[in-house]
């Protein structure tokens, strides 16, 4: 026996969903996310987590966190 399909089923529905989502979240970032730099404290901020990410010694870890240090002082002087 043979049943009809009739529309699409549930994993058709999920993938539709799934497509629908992925869309309105790139068009949300395109609208949402301005195209200006990042305040000096959001720099200084992904300069730290880079640092925690990439360097494991301790001396590497603080002499990365100094230099993010300066940069977000250079960048305070700057925008005065």
């Amino acid at each position: 026996m043979r049943r009809r399909q009739k529309g699409l089923s549930w994993l058709g529905i999920l993938i539709v969903l799934a497509i629908a989502a992925g869309g309105g979240y790139y068009a949300y970032q395109g609208i949402a996310v301005s195209d200006q730099a990042p305040s000096c404290t959001a720099a200084q901020n992904a300069c730290l987590r880079n640092c925690r990410r990439t360097t494991t010694e301790a001396a590497a870890a603080q002499s990365c966190q100094q230099e993010c240090q300066r940069e977000a002082a250079a960048c305070a002087g700057a925008t005065r």
